[in-house]
Parts: C-alpha cells; sequence; structure tokens
C-alpha cells in the first residue's frame, strides 16, 4: 500500500528486453536519489508512477536499482517504457503518516492531459479519463496521477471520457516529475480505494 506521497523523483537509465518477442516484459534500471536505498531489500515494493513494482536488484552505492515489469502492465500503464524522469513512492509502513490517501499502486487506466497552464502562482492541471473511470471520479475527491496523490477540483462528463481539473502547487511541481507533463501527455491513473468498494457494494454482480 501507498499513500499518494512521492518520496523521490527516479530516472529510468537503462530498458532491456527480457525476450525477443512482445509477448515478454522488460527489466528497467533506475537511478534514484544519492540514500534513497538505504533501507531497501530485494523484493521491497516501490511505485514508480504509481505503478507497484518489486526490487529485484539494487545497489545501494550506486543509487541504482532494477525492477522486472511484464508486458500486461507495460500495455496498462505509461511512462514505463521509455527513459525519463519518473515518480518513486516506497511502500507504506503500519506507523508511517497518511499524507495522501490509501493508494494501491494498481493502475486502473491511462488518462491523456489536455491543459497544462500556469494560472498565478500554481499550475492547472486537466485529464481526460476514460469513460468507465467516470463514475469513481468526484469534485473534490481523491485521484492518483502518476502516484501523486491528488485532489478534483472539478469533474467534467463528455462524450469522450470524463475530464478532471487538478492544482498543482509549486511544491508539487518541484518535488515529483509532474512539471514535465505536457499536453497529449499520458498517464497512470488509480481511482480512490473506497470508491471502488462502494460501487462493488451498490452494484454486485447478478
Amino acid at each position: 500500500m501507498f499513500t499518494g506521497i512521492i518520496t523521490g523523483i527516479g530516472h529510468i537509465e537503462k530498458i532491456e528486453n527480457l525476450g525477443t518477442n512482445e509477448t515478454f516484459g522488460k527489466r528497467l534500471t533506475i537511478t534514484v536519489p544519492a540514500g534513497y536505498l538505504s533501507d531497501v531489500e530485494l523484493g521491497d515494493s516501490i511505485a514508480l508512477n504509481g505503478a507497484c513494482m518489486t526490487v529485484t536488484t539494487f545497489d545501494a552505492h550506486a543509487d541504482q536499482f532494477t525492477i522486472d515489469i511484464s508486458a500486461e502492465s507495460l500495455s496498462k500503464t505509461a511512462g514505463l517504457d521509455t527513459a525519463g524522469h519518473i515518480n518513486l513512492e516506497k511502500a507504506l509502513r503500519a506507523h508511517d503518516r497518511l499524507g495522501g490517501h490509501i493508494v494501491s499502486g494498481h493502475v486502473d487506466g491511462v488518462g491523456e492531459v489536455t491543459h497544462f497552464a500556469l494560472v498565478g502562482e500554481s499550475w492547472e492541471l486537466r485529464i481526460l479519463c476514460p469513460a468507465p473511470l467516470a463514475k469513481f471520479l468526484a469534485t473534490k475527491g481523491s485521484a492518483t496521477i502518476n502516484g501523486v496523490s491528488l485532489t478534483t477540483n472539478s469533474v467534467r462528463d463528455t462524450v469522450n471520457g470524463c475530464e478532471i481539473s487538478i492544482n498543482l502547487i509549486p511544491h508539487t511541481i518541484e518535488n515529483t516529475a509532474l512539471g514535465g507533463l505536457k499536453v497529449g501527455s499520458k498517464v497512470n491513473l488509480e481511482i480512490d480505494l473506497i470508491a471502488r468498494y462502494v460501487e462493488r457494494m451498490l452494484h454486485p454482480p447478478a
């Protein structure tokens, strides 16, 4: 489990194929801030842009670790198949503060940035979300964008899906990889865990 509070910005340095065709996954080598791996062990969970992954090797002195990501996960996420900056969050400990909201690290869908512009001291970010996720999104509710716990300022249903508007304060821009987004960027989305269970209770299978 995670909270959506980013603990570091990493960089995908190397991408290796684990097989000879598209049915195989990839191995990612990720560079992290100095000292970030001091409390990490093999098999630990670290969320990469909101997707929970398992540490398969790590070198604390080189500030690098690797993960193996399946073809299935690659097909359901964004930003994990190319080199570049990514948001990192280590798994939640039982005694940690829950600064964001409860996040599972399971990506529910991929959205697309439709607007990203400076408004006053902050930035307005709008994302078009897939239509099946619309019922889980609400004004002043929680959503996870590339692993970051954020509050939705507004929700607008469209013929193509559901557009959410989010305000990013300077601290968020400076301490996550969200500042590198632009119109057309794909982002990983995770809906609120409570909303998921409420939907299940209200609409159980026949």
